[in-house]
């Protein structure tokens, strides 16, 4: 068993990050398996910060970074990303492998993202816009442009005169949007001098990646989002395009399930969510206020401030269940620093009045949560590295997530910094 497995538990924003660069210290290479640019890792590297929207983390430390076929790629944001990494003395040549079966964000599925969501008004989902959602679901109605199409200059052009034609006629009559219309020559020559600049990164990383396996190396496997985000397991339709849970690892990456050995859930010792949808412990007051604020709790690519809440036991413990999660790995405690009393929701009170402690299918904007309540450690625990330097009562709070959710703990972050972690077990991950 090689595999190791990164997911978060919530709605993203966990910081998975920062996690997954830990961890990298130990693997061979990282693999990406899903999402787009629609989400951010922000990496404390050094004296600098790096915000990376596509390439693995792992990056920072020379780790071979695979972005798998299970990605959708916003090419020329992808070569930014490339750039500024050089810019800032990352060299990714070498170390950056692309799927040539890994999906491409065009221009129309960004315009078509944009014009679906002004549209909605008050129903708006809260997409980045970022055209991930289109992407997506060209992809699965075959109507999609492969990154390993474009090294077939004609079959392109093809393709992209069939699919311009539809695109724009939904511009045109659909959307009222006919001075926004493409034309396939000059994507065709755009889309092509991008590939002249990425095709030395493109290969066939499913077999890469079972090379891999096969020599024994040590992988890491990491997604967008939090599970909570999934097509099909989050609180639909506020979700993303993809499956962002453990499983997808396989199909994303190219890797058969039996590979993997363990998966670490990322999660945040509060609640957060970026754009709309229902969100159970969400605290519309000065407690919800002074989270976002003493958390920095901002989109890493959009900037939009996230919604915070206490802690959703009830949420987690699905996700531990839905992932296979083996342990967690515990974040941002050190925000609850100045708490006198802190709370975690260990059930849903229905609008009939019937109470759930398992998450439930619908009725998730009406719920009442049913809190328990802890004495916070109102002491100072950033940048604390030692277990025995932690406050008994952070202990206490740890434990009981322990227990509610039905996971051990096995990393605890206590900064955003990489060394400011405590790792309870080192031994246990990479198991052969």
């Amino acid at each position: 068993m090689t595999a190791l497995v990164v997911v978060g538990t919530q709605w993203g924003d966990e910081g998975k990050g920062k996690i997954v660069d830990l961890l990298t210290e130990q693997a061979d290479a990282v693999v990406r398996y899903q999402g787009g640019n629609n989400a951010g890792h922000t990496v404390m590297f050094g004296d600098q910060t790096h915000i990376l929207h596509l390439i693995p983390s792992g990056i920072l430390r020379d780790t071979m970074s695979i972005l798998g076929n299970g990605v959708v790629i916003d090419l020329p944001e992808l070569l930014k990303e490339i750039e500024e990494l050089r810019e800032n003395g990352v060299e990714v040549k070498g170390t950056l492998h692309v799927s040539a079966r890994s999906h491409l964000v065009m221009p129309w599925h960004r315009l078509i993202d944009q014009l679906r969501e002004a549209g909605k008004g008050e129903k708006k989902i809260g997409t980045t816009g970022r055209g991930i959602g289109p992407a997506y679901e060209d992809k699965v109605g075959r109507r999609g442009i492969r990154m390993g199409d474009l090294r077939h200059p004609k079959q392109f052009l093809d393709r992209l005169e069939e699919i311009i034609a539809e695109k724009n006629a939904m511009l045109n009559h659909l959307y009222d949007a006919s001075d926004q219309c493409f034309d396939p020559a000059s994507i065709h020559r755009e889309y092509l001098e991008y590939f002249e600049r990425i095709e030395s990164y493109v290969t066939e990383t499913p077999t890469l990646v079972n090379s891999l396996v096969e020599k024994g190396r040590r992988l890491l496997f990491e997604g967008a989002q939090g599970t909570f985000l999934d097509i099909d397991h989050g609180t639909y339709p506020f979700v993303t395009s993809s499956n962002t849970v453990s499983g997808n690892a396989c199909a994303g990456g190219g890797i058969g399930p039996r590979h993997i050995s363990d998966v670490v859930g990322i999660v945040k010792a509060y609640t957060t969510r970026v754009g709309s949808g229902p969100f159970p412990t969400e605290l519309l007051d000065q407690t919800g206020d002074s989270l976002r604020s003493v958390g920095q709790e901002f989109g890493a690519t959009t900037g939009r401030p996230r919604r915070c809440g206490w802690f959703d036991a009830v949420l987690v413990r699905y996700a531990v269940r839905l992932n296979g999660i083996t342990s967690l790995a515990l974040t941002k405690l050190d925000i609850l620093d100045e708490f006198e009393t802190l709370k975690l929701c260990v059930g849903y009170r229905m609008t009939d009045g019937s109470t759930h402690t398992d998450f439930p299918f619908e009725g998730h904007e009406d719920v009442e949560p049913i809190y328990e309540e802890l004495p916070g450690w109102k002491t100072k625990t950033a940048g604390l590295t030692k277990y025995n330097d932690l406050p008994m009562r952070l202990l206490d709070y740890l434990k009981r997530i322990e227990e509610l959710v039905g996971a051990p703990a096995s990393i605890i972050s206590t900064g955003p910094k990489r060394e400011d972690t405590i790792v309870l077990n080192p031994d246990q991950f990479w198991k052969s």
